[in-house]
C-alpha cells in the first residue's frame, strides 16, 4: 500500500534530514513543521575527523568510488584498499580490539556500501594478521569477475575449551569430545566435572575468583577457542540464551553450553561455513541460519538451516534459488518475527515459516524491492526503489504482515537518503544516511507509518551506536544494534566517550519521541562507559564496560534518568580479561551476564587456541 503523497515529505521539506552545519547544531523543534519551514537538525556530527594513523588501509576493504551507482546495479570498479577520507576502518561502527580504541560513529566516516545494490569486489585484497583479534578478515567471496584467495578449510577440533573459575580438576588430561544430549531435557544445574581439564575443574592457583571483593559477582566460567580456523579467522554468531543453554555459532559448527558451568551440551556440525544469523530466535528457541553452499571461494551464502537451540537438533534445510542476474550478488541478512524468517539481499527477498520451512512470500511486484528486514514484535522491511538517477536513490520502509508479506503502511524519506539501521521496531526508530555527503539522521515513525519526529542532539553531543563487526560489509543485518533502546515514548542512546585514556567515560541521552528533543542525560560511572542493551522491567538495561582496573557489569537506569544502579558488578580482578574480547557481544539473562567475542582471529594456531571467546558472570 503506497503512502498518500500528502504523507511523503517533499524534497528538502518536512521530515527530510538536513546537512549538519559546521560545529554543533542548536536544538530545534523537529516533527512536522509547515510546508517550507526548515526541519530540525540531526544529531551532532564530530566537528573534525580523528587524525588517521599513517598509511592505514582498511582490512582488505575497497573504498567507495567517487561516483557510486544506485541500487540494483553493479558498482564500477576502482582502486582497492585505499584509505578512506579520514583513514578510518571499514564498517559504520567498526571497533578496534581492546577497551579504549573504539572508532567514531556514523558521522565523519567513509562512505559505506549501501543496501540494495551489489558493490564491485576487488581481487588481491591483503589479509592482515596479528594478535588481539586484528588478524583479519577477507570478507569477500567468489563472485562473477572476482578472484579472492580461497580460505583454508581446517578441521574442527571438537574439544571442550571451557575453564571454570573453581579449584580442583586434572589439567594434564587431554580434552574429550562431548556428544549431543540427543533431545534430553536440559538441566539448570552445573554439569559434573569429568576430570578432563575442561569441565568444572581448574587449577587451584588459577582461580579467577581469587581477589573477588564483597558485592562483586562470581566468574562462572571462561572459554578459550577450541576450533582450528582458517588463517582469516571467523565471525562469531550469537550468543543466544535459550532456557539454561547459551548458544553460539562459528565457522562450521553451532554449539550449546550450560549457562551454569559452560560445559558443552551439544554441537551441530555444518557442511560449510556459517555465514548469516538473525539477532534473535523464535519464542520457543528455534533459529534459521545461513550456511554457504560449498567450501570453495566461489560458494554463496545460499543455504538455510533451521536449528532447535534447546536440543541442537537440525530441522529443515533449503537452498535459496537464484532469481535474476543480480541475485546473490551480496550475502544474505536474516530476521525473525513470530514464526517467519526473512531473507534479505540485493534485489530479492524471501520469507519462510520457521516451524516447517514453507515459503510464505517472495519478491514483491513493483519498482521497490526489500533488501533487508528487522524482526521482533513487528516485521519491518527496508526497500530500494528503482529511479532514473542512480546517484540519487529512493528508499522506503514498511511494516509488513509476517505471514503474507503484505505491507500495512509505507513511509518514504526524501530522495538521496538510505535506510541504514532499525534501532527499534516498536516504537519504530530508524537511522538514515547519505553516504556521499556523510550525513546522518534518526527518525521516529508513528504506528500508522507517518513521521513522528526527527531526533535533535544538543550542542557537543556525539553518538555512536554499536551495530556489529567491522568485517560485516555485505548482507549486514538491519537490526541488532546495541547502545540504543526505546520504550513507548522515549529513545535512549549512548554518546561517544568524551575523553581518552583511563578517564574515558560517556552518558546516556533520553529523547522524547514525540518532539525529538532530549529529555535528560545520565552519566556513566566514573572512568567507565555504558551501552544500553534493551528495556528491562520499565528500566533501561545497561552494560557497564570494564575500565582501567575497574570491572564491568550490568546496570539499570530509571526512565526518569539519574544514576545507574548495578545489578551485577563484575570483579575488578578480571577487568583486563573482560576488556580483551574483540567486538564484544553482551547478553544478560536469568541473572547471569555473558560476554562473547564477535570474532576469533590470531596470527598463529597456538595463539588462536588461546583466544578467549566467552565469559560468564553470576551471583
Amino acid at each position: 500500500m503506497t503512502q498518500p503523497p500528502s504523507q511523503q515529505p517533499p524534497q528538502g521539506g518536512f521530515g527530510a534530514p538536513q546537512e549538519p552545519p559546521q560545529g554543533s547544531p542548536q536544538p530545534a523543534t523537529p516533527g512536522q513543521p509547515p510546508q517550507g519551514q526548515p526541519p530540525a537538525q540531526p544529531p551532532q556530527m564530530p566537528a573534525a575527523p580523528p587524525t588517521p594513523p599513517p598509511a592505514q588501509p582498511g582490512y582488505g576493504y575497497p573504498q567507495a568510488p567517487a561516483q557510486a551507482p544506485g541500487y540494483g546495479y553493479p558498482q564500477q570498479p576502482g582502486p582497492y584498499n585505499q584509505p578512506g577520507p579520514y583513514g578510518q576502518q571499514p564498517g559504520p561502527y567498526g571497533q578496534q580490539p581492546g577497551p579504549y580504541a573504539q572508532q567514531p560513529g556514523p558521522y565523519g566516516q567513509q562512505p559505506q556500501p549501501g543496501y540494495g545494490y551489489p558493490q564491485q569486489q576487488y581481487p588481491g585484497a591483503p589479509i592482515p594478521g596479528g594478535p588481539g583479534g586484528t588478524g583479519g578478515g577477507n570478507p569477500f567471496k567468489g563472485k562473477p569477475a572476482v578472484v579472492i584467495g580461497a580460505a583454508v578449510a581446517a578441521a574442527i577440533v571438537v574439544a571442550g575449551g571451557v575453564f571454570l573459575a573453581t579449584s580442583g580438576g586434572d589439567d594434564d588430561k587431554k580434552p574429550v569430545a562431548q556428544e549431543s544430549t540427543d533431545g534430553k531435557a536440559p538441566s539448570g544445574s552445573p554439569s559434573v566435572d569429568e576430570g578432563d581439564g575442561n569441565g568444572a575443574g581448574r587449577p587451584g592457583d588459577d582461580d579467577l575468583n581469587v581477589g573477588r571483593k564483597p558485592g562483586e559477582a562470581k566468574v562462572l566460567w571462561l572459554q578459550k577457542n577450541d576450533v582450528d580456523l582458517p588463517r582469516n579467522g571467523a565471525d562469531v554468531y550469537g550468543p543466544w540464551v535459550v532456557g539454561d543453554t547459551v548458544v553460539k555459532g562459528m565457522y562450521r559448527a553451532v554449539s550449546g553450553y550450560s549457562v551454569a558451568d559452560g560445559k558443552r551440551k551439544w554441537t551441530l556440525k555444518l557442511p560449510a561455513d556459517m555465514c548469516a544469523a538473525p539477532s534473535q530466535t523464535t519464542t520457543d528457541g528455534k533459529i534459521v541460519i545461513g550456511v554457504k553452499n560449498g567450501t570453495t571461494d566461489k560458494a554463496d551464502c545460499a543455504d538455510l538451516q533451521m536449528i532447535d537451540l534447546n536440543t541442537g537438533k537440525a530441522g529443515w534445510k533449503k537452498s535459496i534459488k537464484k532469481n535474476g542476474i543480480w541475485d546473490m550478488m551480496s550475502d544474505i541478512s536474516l530476521a525473525i518475527s513470530a514464526d517467519t524468517v526473512t531473507v534479505g539481499r540485493t534485489s530479492n527477498s524471501n520469507a519462510y515459516r520457521v516451524s516447517d520451512g514453507k515459503e510464505l512470500f517472495g519478491k514483491p511486484a513493483g519498482n521497490c524491492q526489500p533488501f533487508a528486514f528487522a524482526g521482533g514484535p513487528k516485521l519491518i522491511a527496508a526497500s530500494s526503489c528503482r529511479t532514473d538517477d542512480v546517484d540519487n536513490p529512493q528508499h522506503q520502509i514498511q511494516e509488513i504482515d509476517p505471514a503474507t508479506g503484505k505491507p500495512k503502511w509505507t513511509y518514504r524519506p526524501a530522495r538521496g537518503w538510505e535506510i541504514d539501521r532499525v534501532y527499534s521496531v516498536s516504537p519504530l526508530v530508524i537511522s538514515l544516511t547519505q553516504r556521499e555527503k556523510k550525513k546522518w539522521s534518526i527518525l521516529a515513525i508513528k504506528e500508522n507509518g507517518t513521521l513522528r519526529s526527527q531526533l535533535v542532539g544538543d550542542k557537543g553531543d556525539k553518538f555512536a551506536p554499536d551495530c556489529g563487526s567491522a568485517f560485516a560489509i555485505f548482507g549486514k543485518s538491519l537490526d541488532g544494534c546495541v547502545g540504543v533502546a526505546a520504550d513507548a515514548n522515549t529513545f535512549y542512546m549512548a554518546t561517544e566517550p568524551d575523553s581518552s585514556g583511563t578517564a574515558r567515560t560517556n552518558k546516556v541521552v533520553a529523547f522524547n519521541l514525540n518532539t525529538g528533543k532530549p529529555k535528560w542525560k545520565a552519566a556513566a560511572p566514573a572512568e567507565q562507559t555504558v551501552k544500553p542493551l534493551r528495556m528491562e522491567g520499565g528500566n533501561v538495561l545497561l552494560y557497564v564496560e570494564a575500565g582501567y582496573n575497574k570491572g564491568g557489569g550490568i546496570a539499570t537506569l530509571a526512565p526518569t534518568g539519574g544514576t545507574p544502579q548495578m545489578l551485577l558488578r563484575h570483579p575488578e580482578s578480571t577487568s583486563q580479561i573482560e576488556s580483551s574480547f574483540y567486538n564484544a557481544k553482551v547478553v544478560y539473562a536469568g541473572g547471569r551476564s555473558f560476554i562473547a567475542s564477535g570474532r576469533v582471529s590470531a596470527s598463529n594456531d597456538k595463539e588462536e587456541l588461546e583466544t578467549k571467546t566467552m565469559m560468564a558472570f553470576g551471583k
